[in-house]
């Protein structure tokens, strides 16, 4: 109620300021004659308010400039924006990588050559032009990069219209770098064809407008003119042509990262693109029956997607008005630690729970560092990281963060509070374009209670991925989880936490989008492990990104040392976690023309591969390549490359994977690195598993068995059907059993 009523007063205040600057405007318009007189007003102060709305009051309305000044930088923006969004004023080419149909998100081009960076799109929604305005004009719901945007006045115009001066801040990506601020001048209106028309830019001192004083830890930067062209279609729905066109001021961030401020691409994935895709989420909500995970519209899914991006995005950049301060380090500046005991950050959390036991935390303490990757995809980091926690995430500090969202007796207490072991994916929302996931991992482990019974116990995590798809180029790829209590309430206290990998710049993709197998072949230990980086600096795959990582931890304040030491090296040891998976997923053996030219690089790779051939034909009498004749590196590669899933596994009481070809990563659903975590029961259910174990006597004795068709699991628990399988025992040079080979044929998702 507090939090309504803040809102409420916030509101009143806007339009009394607008009021009153009307009321003079008129005034003086009635008693003056036709003479327009600007009235220059430097100070224009302005107070930021803390907390999660982050307006921004002015002390009074600036004055500076007369609606007719402000009337005329209207019409001339509005005129560069039209000749951007329907002309020839900015040299167009096509977005690359989009792709072609009716599937499209839209027509996309970026800027050549021209001041600045600009991108612009067309794209068809299904909703009527003033819903689409809207919409847009509400940035922060859509643009996950912006921290507020506040009017501080509007002006109605003579042709029904209106001017709005505009403050703006964004959110820095990563701790590298500032955040940037506008100061804007925003103009709609009507044209004769009946399009509305979004239209805005900076103002500056050179126009003789109103000023904005810089604020403290941010870059000013500058907005051409840019906006939106709304056309209304016949029989409903929308055309609407988006121009974004900026100057982010690249030479106020290190040189490594200026690419990410010089990029039209980046401008065009980050905003121009997000903004159609959210116009076309929004039309896909509008049905009332709608209705999607653990009983949830879509809406509210969305609303807690952007709860988690917000969130990650406030610790991250940690400002001072939000309450935020930066404690000294031990000596060493690779991890930044930020404390926030602001009443308004923890009435924002609303840690108050169900279980009936009172929340201790009085303060919220985050750890954040950023590192530069060399050649690895983003995408199939991000992917390992978010399918296997238990590789770089410690069970400690996933109970310490448990205790503190459900105070009870499980609370902190040391390395004995318990042990996090398997996850569970629960799938929940995903946007239509598939770019951004919401779900729920469920945490399986057991717990010590007070009187040292240990009792199982579950933890839940609200995840947001996205960037996971390997064939969108230089897509900013993310991870962001916040702990949840199991009754998942929409007002839960979320405290993000994370990763966010930004790629730098991106060359072209040597080999097919899913080079798992390529990519996880320097994972072998030994002298070979750090064959990448000599190979790999002429490749035209060699990409950098930079991470940045940001967990955040609710605590007492008198715990204060003791959790900023905890926090520190938790994410030191993620790091390290982070480079230990970054080399072993680098691309360390492509050639220097398209395709393989080893897949997995080493001699016992190839051995298992005509192991594997020479069984097949003893056993069943056929060869099972086309051409057996090959050499090892040779017959590896036509493995690779088979359509059926071939997977070997482990000759043990509990077989497990230990390697696959790429169609049998694809039915899956993993890679290389994470095979060997995955036992042969757990793709099948119980029926599945009977017949498949009733069969291992007869492959051991006989050397061979054939399976009817079935359906089995892929490693994020999707149904695989297929056709029939093929098993058999693979010899080595001895003859003794290596391992068992199955081959799924025809397989294909449910």
């Amino acid at each position: 109620m507090n939090k309504l009523l803040m809102e409420e007063i916030d509101r009143l205040q806007k339009q009394v300021s607008q009021l009153v600057y009307e009321n003079g405007y008129f005034r003086q318009h009635t008693t003056q004659n036709t003479k327009q007189q600007a009235i220059k007003d430097t100070s224009c102060e302005s107070a930021v308010r803390s907390g999660q709305q982050h307006n921004l009051i002015t002390q009074h309305p600036p004055r500076d400039a007369s609606p007719a000044g402000l009337l005329s930088i209207a019409e001339e923006t509005l005129e560069e924006f039209l000749s951007k969004a329907t002309g020839t004023a900015v040299e167009w080419v096509q977005m690359p990588g989009m792709k072609p149909g009716p599937d499209s998100i839209g027509i996309v081009a970026i800027s050549h050559g021209c001041n600045g960076v600009a991108a612009r799109a067309c794209g068809l929604v299904g909703l009527e032009p003033t819903r689409v305005a809207e919409i847009l004009k509400d940035r922060p719901l859509w643009f996950r990069d912006c921290r507020a945007v506040d009017v501080l006045n509007v002006l109605p115009t003579a042709n029904g219209g209106t001017i709005e001066l505009l403050y703006m801040q964004l959110y820095a990506p990563t701790t590298l770098a500032p955040a940037r601020d506008f100061w804007l001048l925003r103009y709609t209106s009507v044209l004769e064809d009946s399009s509305l028309v979004i239209c805005e830019r900076s103002l500056k001192n050179t126009q003789n407008g109103p000023s904005m004083p810089p604020v403290q830890h941010f870059v000013r930067a500058e907005m051409l003119p840019s906006g939106y062209l709304i056309r209304p279609c016949e029989g409903g729905g929308s055309i609407i042509h988006i121009v974004d066109h900026m100057n982010l001021e690249p030479w106020s961030v290190p040189e490594v990262l200026r690419p990410l401020y010089e990029s039209s691409k980046v401008l065009s994935q980050k905003t121009t693109m997000a903004a159609l895709r959210h116009l076309r989420q929004i039309s896909h909500e509008v049905s009332p029956s709608n209705v999607s995970g653990w009983g949830r519209r879509p809406s509210a899914l969305r609303a807690l997607s952007q709860r988690l991006s917000r969130g990650f995005n406030e610790a991250l950049n940690g400002f001072t008005d939000e309450g935020w301060t930066t404690i000294g380090n031990d000596g060493v500046d690779d991890v930044t630690i930020l404390v926030n005991s602001s009443p308004d950050k923890l009435m924002g959390l609303n840690l108050s729970f169900a279980n009936g036991f009172p929340s201790v935390s009085n303060a919220v303490l985050c750890a954040k560092a950023s590192m530069l990757l060399q050649n690895v995809h983003p995408a199939i980091l991000l992917r390992f990281l978010r399918e296997h926690r238990s590789e770089w995430a410690d069970n400690n500090m996933d109970a310490y963060t448990a205790a503190a969202i459900k105070v009870g007796p499980c609370s902190f207490s040391g390395s004995r509070v318990g042990n996090y072991g398997g996850q569970v994916i629960l799938p929940l929302a995903h946007t239509i374009e598939h770019e951004e996931f919401l779900e729920v991992i469920k945490l399986e482990g057991v717990a010590h209670s007070p009187d040292d019974t240990i009792m199982p116990r579950e933890m839940f995590l609200l995840q947001l991925c996205s960037g996971m798809d390997e064939n969108a180029v230089g897509t900013c790829a993310e991870l962001i989880s916040a702990p949840i209590d199991a009754s998942f309430a929409d007002d839960a206290p979320l405290l993000p936490s994370g990763f966010r990998i930004i790629p730098l710049e991106s060359g072209k993709e040597a080999s097919s989008p899913n080079r798992t197998l390529d990519l996880a072949s320097s994972l072998d230990v030994g002298p070979s492990g750090n064959r990448a980086s000599d190979e790999c600096a002429g490749n035209s795959s060699y990409m950098r990104s930079v991470m940045t990582i940001a967990f955040e931890f609710a605590f007492e304040s008198h715990m204060q040392e003791h959790v900023a030491a905890m926090a520190r090296q938790y994410v030191r040891s993620i790091i390290s976690s982070v480079q230990r998976v970054g080399l072993a997923l680098s691309p360390s053996h492509l050639s220097s023309h398209a395709g393989l030219r080893s897949p997995l690089g080493t001699p016992e790779a190839q051995t298992l591969a005509h192991w594997i051939c020479n069984s097949y034909r003893c056993y069943l009498g056929v060869e099972l390549l086309k051409s057996n004749n090959e050499g090892n590196e040779s017959l590896l590669k036509s493995l690779w490359h088979h359509s059926d899933a071939i997977l070997c596994c482990t000759l043990k009481a509990l077989p497990v994977f230990t390697f696959s070809n790429q169609a049998g990563l694809d039915m899956l659903e993993t890679t290389l690195v994470a095979l060997q975590d995955i036992p042969l029961e757990k793709i099948f259910d119980d029926h599945e598993r009977k017949i498949l174990f009733s069969e291992f006597p007869q492959i051991i004795q006989q050397g061979f068995a054939c399976l009817q068709g079935g359906i089995c699991l892929s490693s994020m628990g999707r149904p695989v059907s297929y056709e029939r399988v093929v098993a058999w025992k693979v010899l080595n040079e001895e003859e003794n059993a290596h391992c068992i080979c199955f081959m799924f044929m025809n397989w294909s998702f449910v």
